[in-house]
């Protein structure tokens, strides 16, 4: 918990510097990753979750904006571990969730902020976030609430377009694909890819782009590397959009094979 003391009103500000705090206090580490929570509910004092009303979306296209590049800077500022390389701090989703709610029991009072944060969708043991507040209190917000509010905020699951399956240095992954464009690569300390790939540099760090057109749900692909990318044993020309089967093979600089099936 913080040891600041109440203020009178709360700022869109404070209530980033405070999503920073929580997601650096629930990082997991392993063996090859640094994990951080990505999924945020935030809880407000009735009445500054009012006065904040018309410019939540603004704070949590800033949130986003806020967490993305303490991540960047954490990944310029990794140590290395044995072996030579650095530890990758990523998120266990395609991208934060942060939702701000009203607090109508009266459990946190005018000028603070509670967030309760998760490292993943499907809470695991061992695996959690953590509950942080402004002013120095026990956190009030049940989990069971928290729950029920992120279910009905959030509603169903997104939809899953297509499955990726592969294996890199970190063990076996499966990607599942719910956006119109993946970036696949190494990424770095100041490029974001939606698919890391822990492993060797011939692996460029934005190494290949999917696309999905929304009126057909076709997938294609766009190789953007300097050691090429290759669909079903085919080499791919540089630069040169190619449309994908619904499955596929995608080797990526003959390094890490990428099954891709579509869903349907």
């Amino acid at each position: 918990m913080s040891t600041k003391a109440p203020q009178t009103r709360i700022s869109g500000q404070t209530i980033l510097d405070e999503l920073v705090r929580n997601m650096e206090l629930g990082k997991l580490e392993l063996a090859y990753s640094v994990l951080l929570p990505c999924i945020f509910s935030v809880y407000l004092h009735p009445e500054d979750h009012a006065r904040l009303k018309g410019v939540q979306e603004i704070i949590r296209d800033d949130a986003r904006r806020a967490l993305s590049a303490r991540m960047a800077e954490s990944n310029k500022n990794s140590v290395f571990r044995r072996g030579g390389k650095k530890k990758q701090y990523r998120i266990a989703q395609n991208d934060w969730w942060i939702e701000l709610f009203a607090d109508a029991e009266g459990a946190v009072p005018p000028g603070d902020v509670e967030i309760h944060s998760e490292l993943n969708d499907v809470v695991q043991p061992g695996y959690r976030g953590v509950k942080t507040t402004l002013i120095e209190r026990e956190p009030s917000v049940t989990a069971a609430r928290v729950v029920h509010d992120r279910e009905s905020t959030r509603g169903r699951s997104p939809k899953v377009f297509a499955e990726i399956r592969y294996q890199d240095d970190s063990g076996p992954q499966t990607y599942f694909v719910t956006q119109g464009e993946v970036s696949i690569g190494r990424g770095g300390e100041d490029l974001w890819v939606d698919l890391p790939l822990y492993t060797s540099d011939e692996i460029s760090r934005e190494h290949a782009r999917l696309r999905r057109d929304a009126s057909s749900g076709r997938f294609s692909i766009v190789d953007q590397s300097r050691n090429g990318t290759w669909v079903n044993g085919r080499r791919l020309a540089r630069g040169t959009e190619m449309e994908l089967p619904d499955q596929a093979e995608i080797g990526i600089a003959e390094v890490v094979t990428l099954n891709f099936e579509a869903k349907r």
